[in-house]
């Protein structure tokens, strides 16, 4: 697992990992397999639906070189991620500045109040990871109006 999502009122989570092709490499045309836990539903895995995938929690990539890609929420487009591999412990990180600050991303929260099924009132969302500048664990907050 890259990071995960999760939101309020509900209490499933949307997993963000590596997607690999059979020979075990990463798929480059589709680097990231989403998925939910659904933890109202005795923790089972069960993958986004259509709608969630294409309007909602759906990541879309483009490589930027053989081993780093851009990421973006199908829904929210002003918050780029870049997916990179790491020289130092050669594994695949997601990163996004938030504040002016670098974070490898673990988790987001969004804070949805009201709202309907295709219009959800977000108040903000929060993304936890590692400040890199520090190696500390950050958490930054992202106010939407």
């Amino acid at each position: 697992m890259l990071f995960y999502i999760q939101r309020d009122p509900n209490t499933n989570t949307a997993i963000y990992a590596l997607n690999y092709q059979e020979n075990g490499k990463i798929d480059k045309k589709n680097p990231i397999k989403a998925y939910w836990i659904r933890y109202a539903e005795k923790g089972e895995k069960k993958d986004f639906s259509y709608i969630q995938r294409k309007f909602a929690y759906g990541i879309e990539s483009k490589a930027l070189n053989s081993e780093d890609f851009e990421l973006q929420f199908v829904s929210y487009k002003k918050l780029p991620l870049t997916l990179k591999k790491l020289d130092s412990d050669q594994q695949y990180h997601v990163f996004v500045n938030v504040n002016q600050k670098k974070i490898q991303v673990e988790k987001i929260f969004v804070r949805i109040e009201g709202g309907s099924f295709w219009l959800p009132n977000v108040k903000y969302v929060e993304v936890t990871g590692i400040d890199v500048s520090s190696n500390k664990i950050i958490a930054e907050r992202i106010l939407l109006k």
